[in-house]
């Protein structure tokens, strides 16, 4: 079983409202806070700042909440799969306890949001799990639940739930959420607005220089200047904070589906089995609702794509009779290596300048956490969980040396094996239509791709964030930089950072 037949893209881009573009700044533009990235922890940032009197500009390269928050599974909860027993072994209960305050406060914070504003996004109360299909799991489950518990939220053991098929057990955690993303941000987007701040899509920032005000340099040959900057671009496109040895990119494979409402699990679930399966649904039409089933997990530029879609949808099939598949897309996130994100100071030395990332698959709750994060630093104010997300915690790095090395590692092995001569690299005469690969020409290595058409394009191989050698991704029709995640189209053009700027094109 597959899902080949269905649309390739987000179903949350398919069905929100259609709107024009915001313009790019017509010429250099001063403001209090500049936010570049518009997806949930920049337009969260500049809302929560517009709302405190704050003159916000959001700068965003594609559109706002199209990005990964628009490729999301859309799960608002405070349950990340197993992260508190792991906390209160890394950072002691007391961290467990700060990370699942500032979890569970954002959810309220959308919540009260949602019904302030009156956004029709499709909100739903909804039950957390993270289950276990394996009696194998169980035990590692039940010390999770008891973390979770002491970490302070209503979380439980079960051995029972409304999966269509057995399970050795699950931690379930009440009182979460699940909406339309995409519809959420836009509306957030208007009143952000209303408040007197800006949004400017199709602005790339290219670069920025520090100081009071800082500046911040775009691909539109404008200038911005701002007292306050934030990067919140999903993975930080300045490396003056080193965080990209700290983050690990991974993308994650969705199929979605319309399924009799009877049958639907009106609870959110997850299992690390498998490579990660993650399932919830979502409103559909009368009698329907939408399955949303996401796993596969692997490293950008992996050459198996297209079979990690097909062993998704055969997974779902097995498991949810009458299944209709509709959609297919993908996502990506990055993770710390200490499994916490990265929130506040964007270096050691910052005095004007914040980053969001690293957020582990669980970017909405911890999105709509980093906006009030970064909006009372800005104001001079300290959360009470400040010190656990603090980018600057290299006490952490040391706690969690192993997963720090293995990432080093693997960007090491990428960056020097694969610049090495390859016996049996392709030539471009062995491409058929749709693929592509790296190849050797002139002594160069590129990147060539064969369109439907038969027709040929070459760019430069050399990812333009930090010199790795990319790869193709032929069931998306990507470039990827299995090193820090930047992804780029045949053509060259920059789909996601952090890189800033496109592949060279090459002569064929």
């Amino acid at each position: 079983m597959n899902a080949e037949g269905a649309v390739q893209g987000s179903y949350w881009l398919q069905t929100a409202p259609a709107r024009e573009p915001a313009p790019p700044p017509s010429g250099d533009i001063t403001v209090d806070v500049a936010v570049v990235g518009g997806g949930i922890a920049g337009l969260s940032t500049a809302w929560e700042l517009a709302r405190h009197g704050r003159e916000v500009a959001v700068l965003e390269a594609d559109r706002i909440a199209a990005g990964v928050t628009g490729h999301t599974t859309a799960k608002l909860t405070a349950l990340h799969t197993l992260v508190y027993d792991h906390l209160r072994r890394t950072r002691g209960r007391e961290g467990a306890r700060l990370y699942a305050d500032s979890q569970s406060a954002a959810i309220l914070r959308a919540a009260g949001i949602v019904a302030d504003l009156g956004i029709e996004c499709e909100w739903e109360e909804a039950a957390a799990f993270t289950f276990a299909e394996r009696p194998e799991g169980v035990a590692q489950l039940r010390a999770e639940a008891e973390a979770a518990r002491e970490a302070g939220l209503p979380a439980e053991f079960v051995t029972e739930t409304e999966l269509p098929f057995p399970v050795a057990g699950a931690v379930r955690v009440p009182g979460q959420a699940q909406f339309h993303p995409r519809k959420y941000l836009l509306a957030l987007a208007d009143d952000l607005c209303r408040l007197g701040g800006s949004v400017h899509e199709g602005t790339r920032v290219t670069g920025l220089t520090e100081g009071t005000p800082c500046v911040l340099s775009t691909d539109r040959g404008v200038s911005v200047r701002a007292g306050e900057v934030v990067v919140a671009t999903h993975y930080p496109v300045f490396d003056r904070a080193l965080l990209f040895t700290r983050l690990s990119p991974r993308r994650e494979l969705v199929v979605a589906g319309t399924i009799d409402a009877g049958q639907a699990p009106r609870g959110m679930y997850i299992t690390p089995e498998r490579s990660t399966r993650s399932v919830r649904s979502a409103p559909y039409d009368e009698g329907r609702r939408l399955l949303i089933v996401t796993g596969e997990h692997f490293t950008p530029g992996a050459a198996d794509v297209e079979a990690r879609f097909d062993r998704l949808a055969s997974w779902a099939d097995s498991h949810f009779a009458g299944l209709t598949f509709t959609h297919r897309w993908a996502t990506q996130d990055n993770d710390s290596t200490d499994s916490v994100p990265l929130v506040g100071p964007l270096h050691p030395g910052s005095r004007h300048t914040y980053v969001a990332t690293g957020f582990g698959g669980w970017g909405l709750s911890s999105g709509i956490m980093a906006g009030r994060l970064i909006s009372d630093l800005v104001q001079g104010h300290t959360a009470e969980w400040a010190g656990l997300y603090d980018p600057r915690r290299l006490a952490s790095v040391v706690r969690e040396g192993a997963s720090f090395l293995r990432h080093q590692a693997h960007v090491a092995r990428h960056f020097v094996g694969d610049r090495l001569p390859h016996v049996t690299a392709p030539s471009p005469e062995d491409l058929v239509p749709g693929d592509g690969a790296v190849v050797r020409l002139d002594g160069r290595q590129c990147a060539v791709h064969r369109d439907d058409g038969g027709r040929l394009q070459a760019v430069s191989a050399v990812c333009t964030h930090l010199g790795c050698v990319v790869a193709f991704n032929r069931a998306e029709q990507t470039w990827e930089c299995p090193c820090h995640g930047s992804r780029f189209a045949p053509d060259g053009r920059i789909l996601q950072g952090p890189a800033v700027r496109p592949l060279d094109r090459r002569d064929i």
